[in-house]
């Protein structure tokens, strides 16, 4: 089965094409430290051939959500060295997903100041904060000595992933946060060099790609993209040619992958997007392929044999199953994965899965 070959990603080999997909569970501390509980988690599912982490912010200004990870103290960094540790004990190779939520966050968050966007136009819909669900607000539309700011904490946000010991890292410019604000003409309606054109718009994302391959090098360095997202209130008006424009440039940076992700959402009012994103982007793309977004390991193997994708990221089938590369491997039945327990909470849901009983 192709899907449990090892694979080579540049300077790494993976035991597998499983990866384990980002996702948010919003279960490290207030100060945004990886917990034990963290620790448990990850290495529990060091059966992956690649971690790629929840998201990550680069700066206390780029926060969203309760008790999400950042990287951008001492503490942290020491959070995750000690994450980190207890992967690589299981030959797993692990990335640390950074972001900026941009203006999907909330002046709780934030001291009080606005959330920043490159726009100031609100996304619909409520963030649950540590009082509860409040409504979105407008955010401040970033000027551009601001934006070069943000740059650099993702610069630095690299840096510091690189210090606590990942093996690479994935920009996060898709799900309707601060890059995919950006990129998608829905949120970006600026009219100086980051917005008008499709060139303009993807500046940001091309910018913080040149500043982090100072600090890492390029094949250590991956690129996630939603090219049919609506979440968190984007799209694009002509969402086939922008991002086909984003990926064919992105042939020119020899990134470790591009990560792409099937649409969350129903997108039957969005003429302009497509259900798989891999058969038809995948073409525009010559690197190494990810794709993301309900497949089963019939599926994910299928995508794999007919050369349309080369990793396969699984997110909710790894939360159930801590041990899945091993349970695709003997066709074992899978854990069902309880949705209650998916964001915040304790152990239950999170490290309490159980594993195969092969006794």
């Amino acid at each position: 089965m192709k899907l449990l070959n090892e694979f080579k990603l540049g300077n790494l080999t993976l035991k597998n094409r499983v990866i384990m997909a980002p996702l948010t569970r919003n279960r490290s501390t207030k100060d945004r430290i990886p917990s034990q509980l963290n620790i448990t988690y990850y290495s529990q599912r060091a059966s992956a051939g690649m971690i790629i982490t929840e998201s990550t912010a680069v700066s206390e200004n780029g926060v969203g959500y309760i008790y999400a990870p950042g990287i951008y103290t001492e503490a942290q960094v020491a959070g995750w060295k000690t994450l980190i540790s207890e992967v690589h004990k299981k030959e797993s190779v692990i990335f640390n997903q950074l972001f900026h939520v941009g203006r999907i966050s909330h002046p709780d968050f934030l001291e009080g100041k606005q959330p920043v966007a490159p726009s100031s136009i609100t996304p619909q819909g409520q963030v649950y904060t540590y009082e509860g669900y409040k409504d979105y607000v407008e955010p401040k539309t970033l000027e551009n000595n601001e934006i070069s700011q943000i740059i650099n904490d993702f610069k630095v946000a690299a840096k510091n992933a690189k210090e606590a010991g990942f093996d690479g890292i994935e920009i996060h410019a898709a799900n309707g946060y601060l890059i995919n604000q950006f990129i998608d003409d829905v949120s970006n309606t600026r009219t100086d060099k980051y917005g008008g054109s499709i060139e303009n718009r993807s500046r940001f994302l091309f910018e913080i790609i040149n500043a982090v391959s100072t600090i890492w090098s390029p094949e250590n360095i991956g690129v996630r993209l939603s090219p049919s997202g609506v979440f968190n209130s984007v799209g694009d008006s002509n969402s086939k040619q922008t991002y086909q424009y984003i990926i064919e440039k992105l042939n020119g940076y020899n990134l470790g992958y591009l990560h792409l992700m099937n649409p969350m959402m129903p997108i039957d009012e969005y003429p302009e997007m497509v259900a798989n994103v891999a058969e038809y982007y995948g073409k525009f793309y010559n690197g190494n392929l990810i794709v993301n977004g309900g497949f089963s390991k019939e599926s994910g193997n299928g995508i794999l044999e007919n050369g349309k994708a080369d990793m396969v990221a699984y997110g909710r089938l790894f939360i159930a199953n801590p041990d899945l590369p091993e349970r695709f491997s003997l066709d074992a039945t899978l854990n069902e994965p309880d949705h209650e327990t998916f964001y915040g909470g304790d152990e239950r849901g999170y490290t309490d899965y159980p594993f195969l009983n092969l006794n």
